[in-house]
């Protein structure tokens, strides 16, 4: 009982805790190859005391942290690098930043910049092209691998675009 003890305090010298971590799962995220997985777990390292568990077939991202603050901290991490999902926990809440607010895209637009979408490869180009030409309206898009931003052209709704990108795993906010 004494070595339990003195273990106990040891670990209490070196400041480590027996606090249990928290654990966030993101469903829906889009990770369609080991590009996005990467760039969802660099996204996430960022975060300091955060790591990403990625399930590429499963699409989801599950957050490890030492606290609530800290796991926000790493979503709102992997949202600013272009992903979006679903949490399984309600404190923890993934946020879209598309700036449409502010960009004044709530209602019909003839054009809309849009950045920060993860577009690593041709499969994230066509997911996030086949999201937003289900926007009624939308009649052409030139998202291109790579690229840091693209234009939506069309007759369409700023922030049905937005919703469309979320849908499918991605995000992005409004350019100037």
């Amino acid at each position: 009982m004494k070595r339990i003890l003195n273990f106990g305090a040891l670990l209490v010298l070196f400041g480590w805790s027996a606090t249990a971590a928290e654990s966030v799962k993101l469903s829906n995220v889009h990770l369609c190859c080991n590009g996005c997985v990467k760039g969802a777990e660099k996204a996430v390292s960022g975060t300091a005391g955060a790591s990403a568990q990625c399930d590429k077939d499963g699409g989801t991202v599950t957050i490890t942290a030492p606290d609530k603050a800290t796991a926000q901290k790493a979503v709102d991490a992997l949202v600013t690098a272009g992903y979006f999902g679903s949490s399984n926990d309600p404190s923890v809440t993934v946020k879209a930043h598309s700036g449409a607010k502010k960009a004044k895209v709530q209602g019909k637009v003839q054009s809309l910049k849009v950045s920060g979408v993860h577009l690593c490869c041709d499969k994230c180009v066509k997911a996030a092209n086949d999201a937003l030409m289900k926007v009624p309206g939308v009649k052409a898009t030139t998202a291109a691998k790579g690229v840091e931003s693209f234009e939506v052209t069309g007759d369409f709704n700023g922030k049905d675009a937005f919703s469309a990108l979320n849908k499918a795993g991605l995000t992005g906010k409004a350019a100037k």
